[in-house]
């Protein structure tokens, strides 16, 4: 009974010291393997045996880049403010044994290394910096820190500033002086754009006017010339019909109403000429005066004129030959539409020439004038011989 129990005994014995002697190491670890108290090697992923009773595992240690997030710090700047700076590290351990044995905790070392170095470095730059130059910190930073855990057996891979929080009275001034500058460049676009909307419009009203002008002018004289056509058409038929002056008094009384009828007068004065008219009509139509025929109630038979050829254009042609030198109409020439405005344009601007060589430099008219004012100030040699 004892012997089996002894047997039992030794058997656990044996398993216990089995397992304490194979040691399987995973995937991107390692472990310190110190015998008899003395570091003995580095034992990476793999099946490996240990001596009972001698080997001992330190430590086991992850290969595997790590990110560490520091508690925010606070610095004060150089133009004395303080800020609120939070920090990330990412590093990975590059000698395991470095790592162990030259430093007890390399994270708390890493730690206190980033904030002395953040207060060496932010202390050198004023708030503006600090806020603008992230790249600038984040570089320092890592040269310092790989440069202090090289001896560690540790690499640093980045560091990186995840916020910077200035104090409250700071960030509201920030704040009014960010909306301050966007208020100005919302009055700039604005007093932009009416620019070039008064610009454009002033624009649009110069072509517009000049537009308006050159077809005011040219229906200006395609008017004239029309009239002129129209008076020439009227008196060339007055004369070919050869009228009286008591048909022309005829045709002035019935003009008379029609002046009358404008509704804004509110006096119609008969000019003179209305009793002359009158008197020719009823010369016409009533008995003469002392030099008449007796009783006869009626004025003496005219003349009879002498007899015109009829046809087409020829009429007017007769009447020009047949009367006198002094009554002869002559057909005015019309001028053509262009070529009057473009007279017109030159006459404006000769006479914008005159003006402005007769103003001096100063505003002040010239102390001699031109020949031509005073020559038109003198009385005309014409007028004084009359």
């Amino acid at each position: 009974m004892y012997q089996w129990i002894i047997l039992g005994v030794i058997a656990l014995a044996v398993v216990v010291i089995l397992a304490k002697a194979v040691v399987i190491v995973p995937q991107a670890g390692a472990l310190i393997v110190e015998r008899l108290g003395k570091y003995h090697s580095t034992m990476f992923a793999g099946f490996h045996v240990l001596i009972p009773f001698f080997d001992k595992v330190r430590a086991r240690v992850d290969l595997r880049e790590q990110v560490v997030s520091f508690a925010p710090q606070p610095v004060i700047t150089s133009d004395n403010l303080v800020v609120s700076i939070d920090t990330v590290i990412y590093f990975q351990v590059t000698e395991p044994g470095a790592a162990v044995y030259e430093i007890a905790n390399y994270i708390t070392g890493i730690e206190q290394l980033t904030v002395t170095t953040l207060r060496n470095v932010i202390g050198s730059m004023d708030l503006e910096q600090t806020l603008t130059s992230r790249d600038q910190i984040n570089s320092r930073l890592r040269g310092v820190l790989d440069e202090a855990t090289g001896r560690w057996g540790i690499r640093v891979n980045r560091v990186e500033l995840k916020a910077i929080d200035p104090p409250q009275s700071v960030q509201g001034a920030m704040e009014q002086q960010m909306r301050a500058e966007r208020d100005r460049r919302a009055a700039i676009l604005t007093a932009e754009g009416v620019k070039q909307s008064a610009i454009l419009t002033a624009e649009g009203e110069k072509q517009s006017q000049i537009l308006r002008a050159e077809g005011e002018a040219q229906s200006a004289v395609l008017r004239a010339q029309g009239e002129a056509r129209a008076i020439h058409e009227v008196f060339d038929a007055i004369h070919s019909a050869d009228a009286d002056d008591k048909v022309l008094s005829y045709q002035y009384l019935q003009t008379l109403p029609e002046i009358a009828k404008t509704p804004s007068n509110k006096m119609w004065f008969i000019p003179a000429e209305v009793t002359g008219a009158m008197q020719s009509l009823s010369s016409a139509f009533g008995p003469e005066g002392s030099g008449g025929s007796g009783g006869s109630g009626f004025s003496a038979p005219r003349p009879p004129r002498p007899a015109r050829p009829s046809g087409g254009d020829q009429v007017g042609e007769t009447v020009r030959s047949s009367t006198p030198p002094a009554t002869a109409f002559k057909a005015p020439s019309l001028q053509d539409p262009q070529e009057a405005l473009r007279e017109a344009r030159a006459d404006v601007a000769a006479a914008e020439d005159v003006a402005s060589s007769e103003v001096g430099p100063t505003g002040q008219g010239r102390a001699n004038p031109p020949a031509t004012r005073r020559r038109d100030t003198q009385p005309d040699a014409g007028t004084d011989k009359a």
